[in-house]
């Protein structure tokens, strides 16, 4: 089947709750504010019905991938008992939503994942580091394990069936948009997941990776400070090398740039990571030694917009070599951050074309004469 589908224009609400959150956090990001509109995808979707011992099968395989942000597993033993005791009694189970990515053919788990993770449990006799015997169910199978069920209970869980809904995006082809959206919709247990968090799903690969590991470097922890749980550091990384990189390009929405950004970042060769790599590093040295904690900060929090622009000019300025003092560099930041221009950028309407534009120019140009 296939269908267009529209993305509705994120509430105000839940905007606002991002924002705020971000506060809370010590991050002050004022994209987060931003309407990305509506925007119209092609998705096709079919149904398919599994075998439970082939979805037992998938998961061993990896076939079925379980994102980052859906690792734990939180069903009690009673719980996941229950769901068992449904297939051997014949019951209707709720199915699962799959992502199926068209040049692997793997499929990322959007929806079902205590499900199928009860299900590989219960094959591999172990869950939570306990032997898996059935709880809390009725005879026959009280106390059961896969390997002790009466054979014609195992035939018959082998092969029940679990309904499943799998989706992939057509069109358009450059960047995922639609999985954002849906991910943002499915109920993923309460939790609202961040832009960051879904991109670390969405396009796991080396970029992504080399953001990972550069997010524990030690100078860019001492100027952002603790880790951060919704993954607001790993975004603003992600946003320096996208604004380094591609920042003459730059179009609104910010979280739809870095979602494209990320996608392509992972099919680079291995030494423009190396590269994006080595500068983050370089330029994340040179602002902790000659500006320290109190980098970015142009009132209290840390100003998402301050930082990618200073971050980018002073970038393009080591690129030229013979690198400044700290002290010259020191001063041309409060230079910078005391400029009208640049502060007004930096705190309205960051995600507009000619405020990224102006004060991407106007820390090029605090830095270029030193």
């Amino acid at each position: 089947m296939i269908e267009e589908i529209t993305s509705e224009a994120i509430t105000d609400e839940l905007r606002q709750d991002e924002f705020e959150l971000a506060l809370q956090d010590g991050v002050e990001d004022e994209t987060l504010l931003e309407d990305p509109g509506a925007i119209k995808f092609s998705i096709s979707s079919y149904g398919a019905d599994y075998t439970v011992d082939s979805l037992v099968k998938r998961m061993r395989g990896e076939a079925f991938k379980i994102p980052d942000f859906q690792r734990q597993f939180v069903w009690t033993f009673k719980h996941a008992s229950k769901f068992i005791e449904s297939l051997l009694m014949g019951l209707p189970v709720p199915g699962i939503f799959l992502y199926k990515e068209a040049e692997t053919n793997e499929h990322l788990v959007i929806d079902g994942q205590q499900r199928l993770r009860t299900l590989q449990a219960f094959y591999d006799g172990v869950l939570r580091g306990k032997e898996f015997k059935l709880q809390g169910v009725r005879e026959p199978w009280l106390n059961k394990t896969y390997k002790t069920l009466d054979p014609s209970d195992v035939l018959k869980l082998d092969d029940s069936i679990v309904h499943a809904t799998v989706f992939k995006q057509d069109k358009p082809e450059d960047v995922l948009d639609s999985i954002y959206f849906v991910f943002e919709r499915i109920n993923t247990g309460g939790i609202r997941l961040s832009p960051q968090e879904i991109r670390n799903c969405i396009s796991l690969g080396p970029f992504i990776e080399r953001v990972k590991a550069l997010n524990g470097y030690p100078s860019w922890r001492a100027v952002f400070g603790p880790i951060n749980n919704r993954s607001k550091d790993e975004e603003l990384i992600v946003r320096f090398a996208a604004l380094y990189t591609k920042g003459n390009a730059y179009a609104r929405p910010m979280n739809g740039f870095l979602n494209k950004f990320s996608a392509a970042m992972n099919k680079v060769d291995k030494a423009d990571l190396d590269k994006l790599d080595e500068t983050f590093r370089y330029t994340i040295d040179k602002i902790n030694s000659a500006i320290g904690p109190r980098a970015f900060r142009i009132i209290r929090s840390l100003n998402a917009a301050a930082y990618d622009s200073v971050m980018v000019g002073l970038a393009r300025r080591l690129d030229k070599g013979n690198p400044p003092a700290d002290e010259a560099v020191s001063m041309a930041y409060d230079g910078l951050i005391a400029t009208n221009d640049f502060k007004q950028a930096c705190e309205r309407a960051t995600a507009d074309e000619e405020n990224v534009k102006t004060r991407l120019n106007l820390a090029t140009a605090a830095f270029a004469a030193l």
